[in-house]
C-alpha cells in the first residue's frame, strides 16, 4: 500500500499545542467504479475547522470520530478515474466542497438540497480530509475547475465561496437592497462581492479596521466598526443609514447576531451562518430569520462560473502542508497579513 503525508488530529486540543501531527497514512485508492482520485493541489483553511480541532463543537458531534484528517475545501488534479466515470478524465482539475457524499435518495437529495441529507458524509471529519496529498470522491460530488484558476484561488471557493454565494441568495438580493454584512472574514469579503454583483447596497461591519478597509475596496458603500455597546451602535447605524433591509451574519458571537436582528427593519430578513444561542425574536415585527449552510453541486458550478467571469477577488496566503498548525493559529489570532481576511 502506497503512503501519503497527512496532518492528523488524534485528540482535540488548543491549536497553540500543535495538535495536528505530520503522519504517513495509507494513500486513498479508488474502490468504486464511479470514483475519481485527486492529487490535492490546495486545501482552504476554514474557521469552522479550527472550532472542530479545538473541541468547541464536540457537543454537536464535530468531529464525529478521532483520529481525523481535517480540511474540507479541496482542489486538485485527477490522476485516476473509475471505470464508470463519464464526467471527468485524467488530467482534469476538480474540487470538493465539505459535502463528500450524500445518499441521493432521500427527500433532500431529490429536492436538489443534498447538502441537508441526513446520511451525508463530510470531508474533513474522517480520515478523508484535505490536509493531505490525495483524496477520492464520487464524480457526482466533484466540480470541474478551469485550468486557468490557480489552486490557491479555487480551493477557498469550495467552502467560503459557496457559503458566501448561498448566503446572498438566502438574503433575496435585488437592486439597491440595503444589506448589512456582519463579519468581514474569509467568507464575508466574498459576500460583499456577490451582493455587489446583484446590485445591492452593502454596508460592512467588523471589529477590525483592516477588514473594513478590504470591504470598502471590494465595493461596500459604507463600513462601520462593530461595538458591543448595542444601543450606541444601533443609534449610530440609524443616523447614517436608517434600518437595514436585510442582514447576513458570519461573526460567531451571540451579541453580533442579536444586534443584526435589531438592525433590520420590520418585515426584514436576517440570514444566520454561525453556530450560537437562539437569539431574542419579536414575532410581531414580522422579521424572518433564516439559516444557511453550504449549497448544492449546482450551486458550486454557479460559483465557479461567476468567479471565472466576474473576477471575484479571493484574498489568500499560502502555507505548506506541514505548517497547518501555524496557519490555523494565525487565523485564530487574526495575524494573517493585513489584507488577509
Amino acid at each position: 500500500m502506497e503512503k501519503m503525508r497527512a496532518m492528523v488530529l488524534e485528540k482535540c486540543a488548543k491549536i497553540e499545542t500543535n495538535p495536528l501531527k505530520l503522519t504517513e497514512v495509507d494513500r486513498h485508492e479508488i474502490k468504486r467504479p464511479n470514483e475519481i482520485l485527486l492529487k490535492i493541489e490546495a486545501c482552504g483553511v476554514c474557521h469552522s475547522q479550527l472550532h472542530g480541532i479545538e473541541g468547541d463543537w464536540q457537543d454537536i458531534g464535530i468531529p464525529p470520530s478521532l483520529p481525523t484528517i481535517p480540511g474540507h475545501e479541496v482542489v486538485g488534479k485527477i490522476v485516476e478515474i473509475g471505470e464508470n466515470v463519464t464526467k471527468f478524465k485524467v488530467g482534469d482539475r476538480a474540487g470538493i466542497t465539505p459535502l463528500l457524499e450524500a445518499c441521493q435518495k432521500c427527500q433532500y437529495c431529490k429536492e436538489g438540497k443534498e447538502y441537508l441529507c441526513e446520511s451525508s458524509i463530510i470531508l474533513g471529519e474522517s480520515l478523508k480530509g484535505g490536509y493531505t496529498e490525495y483524496v477520492t470522491v464520487t464524480e457526482d460530488f466533484a466540480t470541474k475547475v478551469p485550468d486557468n484558476m490557480k489552486p490557491e484561488y479555487a480551493a477557498p471557493l469550495f467552502c467560503a465561496g459557496i457559503t458566501a454565494y448561498k448566503a446572498v441568495k438566502a438574503a433575496e438580493p435585488k437592486q439597491n437592497k440595503k444589506i448589512g454584512i456582519f463579519g468581514i472574514g474569509g467568507v464575508g469579503h466574498m459576500v460583499v462581492q456577490f451582493a455587489k454583483i446583484e446590485n445591492c447596497d452593502v454596508i460592512a461591519f467588523s471589529r477590525t479596521q483592516n477588514h473594513l478597509d478590504v470591504a470598502k475596496r471590494l465595493g461596500a458603500i459604507d463600513t462601520m466598526v462593530f461595538s458591543e455597546n448595542q444601543k450606541e451602535f444601533l443609534t449610530r447605524l440609524k443616523e447614517k443609514h436608517g434600518t437595514l433591509d436585510a442582514a447576513i451574519v458570519f461573526a460567531p458571537a451571540d451579541i453580533v447576531t442579536d444586534t443584526a436582528i435589531k438592525s433590520v427593519k420590520k418585515g426584514g430578513l436576517i440570514v444566520i451562518a454561525t453556530v450560537g444561542e437562539n437569539p431574542a425574536f419579536m414575532a410581531f415585527e414580522e422579521k424572518t430569520i433564516r439559516g444557511t449552510l453550504i449549497g448544492s453541486t449546482k450551486d458550486m458550478e454557479q460559483v465557479i462560473k461567476i468567479c471565472n467571469e466576474k473576477n471575484i477577488e479571493v484574498i489568500t496566503q499560502t502555507f505548506p502542508l506541514e505548517n497547518a498548525n501555524e496557519a490555523l493559529k494565525k487565523l485564530k489570532d487574526q495575524k494573517l497579513r493585513q489584507e488577509e481576511c
